[in-house]
């Protein structure tokens, strides 16, 4: 087994959960697993309609560390409307009656993702090798959320827990207290009972419908799984000034990238 490390940030994010094509499209608070295997299969050229090359990401286990949640941000969003029908936008669905398409759209603003993506090492070794040279570039659930760079921090992490909790930069300015703590509380998300965690980090579930069965723009599908969260103390000297984040990014990801 090895594993990936993707730093996921950006001006906006939105991870859909239940608003496939509806006027009110929401986000979750944390990136789906859905929305993850659609980056990698858009970098490695497979089409929405290819469901049976979906098999090949069912191996892969997912661990979130929630460096910043994000604020979250609605737009209301219109399209057409006030031209005759031939000029105005067609819902998902085809039609076309002339009024305006309205839409609710949530999203995170300014949240920080770091996610550990692990499996066997092939596998992990062709997503690394597509996210350098995507076929189709990578977002953030929707195309307008471009992500920061860098997005890929570690190529062959052997042990990402491990790197989450101890070396990767976290994307956090600590606040100083009274009691001169050295360390920060981090929120994780993991896919199993985090078993190896640290003393105290007790977990509580959360149930979510985000395993991805079909991508057919058609015949959408998913799956449900259990999340456990847990919040947890990470070292301060993992945070640090604004201005020295982005550097120690770019070194951390130039070492293991």
């Amino acid at each position: 087994m090895s594993a990936l490390i993707l730093r996921l940030a950006g001006p906006l994010q939105s991870w859909g959960e239940r608003s496939a094509f509806a006027p009110v499209r929401d986000t979750a608070p944390f990136p789906t697993r859905s929305a993850l295997t659609g980056m990698f299969a858009a970098a490695e050229g497979i089409s929405r309609d290819d469901s049976g090359a979906l098999h090949r990401y069912r191996p892969l286990r997912f661990t979130i560390r929630i460096d910043r949640p994000g604020v979250p941000l609605i737009d209301y969003h219109t399209a057409g409307g006030g031209r005759r029908t031939s000029r105005t936008a067609a819902t998902s669905g085809g039609s076309n009656k002339g009024a305006a398409v309205i839409t609710r759209r949530h999203y995170l603003a300014d949240a920080v993702f770091v996610v550990a993506v692990s499996g066997p090492e092939p596998t992990i070794d062709r997503l690394a090798r597509a996210l350098r040279r995507p076929c189709w570039a990578p977002y953030l659930g929707r195309r307008s959320c471009v992500p920061d760079e860098p997005l890929l921090l570690h190529a062959r992490a052997a042990d990402p827990e491990t790197e989450l909790r101890t070396r990767v930069p976290l994307s956090r300015t600590p606040q100083p207290t009274s009691s001169g703590t050295a360390t920060l509380a981090v929120p994780f998300l993991y896919e199993h009972p985090p078993t190896d965690g640290q003393p105290g980090a007790e977990a509580d579930t959360v149930s979510v419908n985000d395993i991805p069965l079909s991508f057919s723009p058609q015949a959408r599908a998913y799956g449900s799984r259990t999340l456990h969260r847990t919040t947890e103390q990470l070292p301060a000297a993992l945070a640090g000034p604004q201005h020295t984040l982005l550097p120690r990014l770019i070194d951390y990801a130039r070492d293991h990238a």
